[in-house]
């Protein structure tokens, strides 16, 4: 073999490689495999319960750090948040939970040595409540040559998963 048979040789393997890797699949066929495909190569994280519709205001707890906390990680932390349905028609998965944060500051608590003797709350905006991203693969369903099938490109997205403090940035 010369060096001209080898890279056409090459060139092929690669487009038989290719092709394969984007099956075309009927719309029956599409939903079982990006589940199997999610589960053998994109495993997923379990999605949360959203606390609360994605339409219902959110609005920063102060109150509640007058009394005793939530248990969840999401209601103790001074940058609290709460889970949103977002949902993404050409996707798989399609539906899955994110992060909103609740607070524009974010929550101090301080001693309050009045006669109740309970801790002040206040919202600190010398610090934002920022989310926390976390790189999460999803297949977007595309439309093949043919128009009729469609194949599951793998893609990266950001999607938040908690809120944290974060001091204010400041322009250098």
């Amino acid at each position: 073999m010369d060096v001209k048979q080898i890279l056409i040789f090459g060139l092929l393997l690669v487009h038989v490689r290719t092709c394969m890797g984007n099956r075309c699949y009927a719309d029956h066929e599409l939903s079982d495999a990006a589940d199997r495909k999610l589960r053998s190569r994109y495993p997923q994280p379990p999605d949360p319960s959203p606390a609360a519709a994605p339409d219902s205001p959110a609005s920063c707890p102060v109150a509640l750090y007058q009394q005793q906390p939530p248990q969840h990680i999401s209601g103790r932390s001074l940058s609290p948040w709460r889970y949103v349905l977002v949902t993404m028609k050409d996707h798989y998965p399609s539906t899955y939970a994110e992060a909103q944060c609740l607070c524009s500051g974010c929550i101090l608590i301080q001693d309050n040595s009045g006669p109740e003797k309970r801790p002040l709350s206040v919202e600190s905006f010398d610090y934002n409540s920022v989310p926390i991203k976390q790189s999460r693969v999803f297949l977007k369903r595309e439309l093949c040559s043919d128009g009729k099938t469609y194949h599951l490109r793998p893609v990266t997205l950001e999607v938040a998963v908690g809120c944290t403090c974060a001091r204010v940035r400041t322009s250098s």
